[in-house]
């Protein structure tokens, strides 16, 4: 029984391509995500290795997501990419005109690797199909969601919609700074992640050609009346001191709502367990709710935010299989729970979410399971698919200075509206007519 044993083991050993003497497969993989998440992508990492004997990966934290982007492109124009990088989900139409990547799904077909694509939520994927091919691998996956104080929210007799609108959030926020119990009522990060989420709320596609999709974007829908609701309802919060700014910070806003300063903070589902934990340290409850949207404005669901992981080509087929190996199992099963449950970021299988679900998971701790609830109920329509910008980073950092003009009494929100369209719009018709003719 011990020699059949053994016998079965070598050969599997052999079968992997880990003959003796032979070399590791090895390939690097350079990701953006800091602090505490360094430690925790590297056990991951780990233990990838340990389950494949015959691959050998190096990870490295490479900085933000554009410093992260930003290397990967030189790094593979110089002949030395990693052979798996993590970007952001803004960077893909940048990525895919680069010509420093291979399409994900045409590695899958090549090597034969078994992915069941049905266990994958539509919405993840939707994101990063061009052209109805798949060109990488989603991974962090996260949308915004409201987080509040609920324990101040008790105290004043409040209960936040799960669904709230923007009139909920003001008039709750009025309740709040009246009773003293906190300084302010909401808070967030000044980030056009929040305007591109509210376009897609309100079922209207952030630029022209079907959000990008349907060929290259060349303008931006910043005068659209949805546009003008979400950048009036800020002012409004704004002027009447019921949302306090951070500026463009993201920890600034969670310190100011995890400090009491604020009852509410829109943020990204990523930082779920780190509010968990934060409002356990800090004696109150939290609790979560939907993004608001507009009165009267039919839901129409939330873009994909986050990021995922791209394989760079000009390598070897064996190493290229070992990229597409690693990225693939990623995002089994077992890895997108524990990096859900270890996160925040939410699980994108199916069956993932019935495990979960099976363990009373979601029972226990609700606020894991608020942000996926609002992706399931997307509908599946271009504006929730996401815009596709060559210049997206640039259009954001134009966007947010209209708001900060418009929030510092310099400019009316139409003015300041107009003049960002007209310099994004610009940018948008030079990338179409120097990578796209």
């Amino acid at each position: 029984m011990v020699r059949r044993f053994l016998a079965v083991a070598l050969a599997l050993v052999f079968a992997t391509g880990l003959a003796l003497g032979q070399d590791k497969i090895k390939i690097t993989f350079w990701h953006a995500m800091g602090g505490w998440r360094v430690p925790f992508i590297e056990r991951m990492v780990q233990d990838f290795n340990l389950t494949h004997p015959w691959i050998e990966v190096t990870v490295e934290y490479k900085g933000s997501y554009t410093d992260t982007l930003n290397a990967a492109l030189a790094a593979a124009r110089a002949g030395a990419g990693p052979h798996v990088f993590h970007s952001f989900e803004v960077g893909t139409q940048l990525l895919v005109d680069s010509g420093i990547i291979v399409p994900l799904e045409d590695l899958i077909d090549k090597f034969n690797l078994i992915v069941p694509w049905e266990d994958y939520i539509d919405p993840v994927l939707n994101y990063y199909r061009i052209g109805g091919r798949l060109y990488c691998m989603p991974w962090n996956s996260s949308n915004p969601i409201v987080y509040y104080n609920k324990t101040i929210m008790d105290k004043l007799g409040i209960e936040v919609p799960r669904k709230p609108t923007y009139n909920d959030i003001y008039e709750i926020s009025k309740k709040v700074v009246e009773s003293g119990l906190a300084e302010y009522g909401i808070t967030w990060p000044v980030h056009s992640w929040f305007f591109e989420q509210w376009m897609a709320e309100q079922g209207v596609d952030l630029v022209n050609n079907n959000n990008g999709r349907t060929g290259y974007a060349t303008e931006i829908n910043l005068l659209d009346p949805a546009a003008i609701r979400i950048v009036e309802w800020w002012k409004k919060l704004y002027d009447e001191g019921l949302w306090v700014s951070p500026g463009r910070s993201w920890s600034q806003a969670r310190q100011i709502f995890v400090s009491g300063q604020s009852a509410m903070l829109i943020s990204s589902t990523s930082d779920v367990t780190a509010m968990e934990n934060a409002a356990v340290e800090q004696g109150f409850e939290l609790g979560t709710a939907f993004l608001p949207v507009p009165d009267g404005i039919e839901r129409h669901g939330v873009i994909i935010g986050g990021g995922a992981l791209w394989v760079t080509k000009d390598h070897p087929d064996e190493e290229l299989q070992a990229a597409a190996e690693f990225v693939v199992w990623m995002t089994q099963v077992a890895q997108t729970i524990r990096w859900h449950q270890g996160t925040g970021y939410f699980p994108i299988r199916k069956t993932a979410l019935k495990a979960l679900d099976m363990e009373g998971w979601f029972v226990r701790f609700p606020n894991y399971r608020t942000a996926f609830d609002q992706l399931i109920e997307t509908q599946l329509i271009t504006a929730t698919q996401g815009a596709l910008m060559g210049t997206f980073v640039e259009a954001r950092s134009t966007i947010l200075d209209a708001v900060e003009a418009v929030l510092a009494g310099e400019k009316g929100i139409e003015e300041a509206l107009q003049e960002a369209k007209a310099l994004i719009d610009q940018s948008l018709q030079d990338y179409k007519e120097l990578v796209g003719g």
